[in-house]
């Protein structure tokens, strides 16, 4: 297992490779229930400011769900719904992650993969890139939470095309209807995402941390349930030495080193 989510470090930035390439980095019911603790770490590790997620080498990002291990990890009732459990925690993790995470898209995208993907802030994708979920060619019912972020990216009605049809599009498909962020050629997307979240990092974490948390609030209910937890955030940001930092250095003329606190 050791072996199938591995944990890169550099510059501030944490990459989290799903590691099966011989499968298309298919993912299975170990490397579900990895990943929560993998984002939870990460999470509270103050030298990481952002996260990247990608699959190891250049054919897929995730082919999806592992499905050969299907007729024993969901073979009834009761094991589909632990099964569930465990990507839904995944997902959520994910996306409870305050640092800022981009999903790196090489080759193929499907599935499970797409999941984790919109789990993700921001979604670049290398042009070769093709993305598909194929639930109705399996007798699978997408489920609520990666529908929902299905319809908040592309709109009800491209959702509704991608599910009833179980099509697979292209990269620059998906960027026109709002799926990925950015399509680069190969090439160039792996120096693009790591210099644009370098660049991120750069940047005051809390201002960062606390517009991810305005953004998503709202995305959820217009920001009522987390009312409290943003007019902590504003306060903690401006109160922090980061802050005093970000004024002086503005002042100074000098770029500013922020340390997060």
């Amino acid at each position: 297992m050791a072996d199938e989510i591995l944990v890169e470090r550099a510059d501030g930035i944490a990459t989290v490779v799903l590691n099966r390439p011989h499968v298309r980095n298919a993912l299975n019911l170990a490397m579900w229930t990895a990943l929560p603790p993998v984002f939870d770490g990460l999470a509270h590790d103050p030298a990481v400011r952002a996260v990247v997620l990608r699959g190891a080498g250049r054919e897929a990002f995730a082919s999806g769900a592992d499905i050969s291990e299907f007729e024993e990890v969901r073979k009834d009732r009761a094991t589909a719904e632990a099964y569930n459990a465990r990507t839904a925690a995944a997902y959520a993790a994910i996306e409870d992650c305050p640092k800022p995470t981009a999903a790196m898209v090489h080759g193929f995208c499907m599935g499970g993969g797409i999941a984790l993907a919109m789990a993700c802030d921001l979604r670049f994708a290398a042009r070769e890139a093709r993305f598909g979920i194929p639930a109705a060619k399996l007798g699978i019912v997408y489920g609520l939470h990666s529908t929902r972020r299905l319809v908040s990216l592309v709109g009800p009605s491209r959702a509704k095309d991608i599910l009833f049809s179980a099509r697979t599009f292209g990269a620059e498909e998906a960027l026109a209807m709002g799926f990925v962020d950015r399509v680069l050629p190969p090439e160039e997307l792996e120096p693009y995402t790591y210099d644009y979240l370098r660049k991120v990092a750069a940047n005051a974490p809390l201002s960062v941390q606390g517009a991810k948390l305005v953004i998503d609030a709202v995305q959820a209910d217009g920001g009522a349930s987390r009312r409290e937890a943003i007019e902590r955030a504003e306060i903690e940001a401006f109160e922090s030495e980061d802050y005093r930092e970000g004024t002086r250095a503005f002042l100074e003329k000098r770029p500013p080193r922020f340390q997060g606190r």
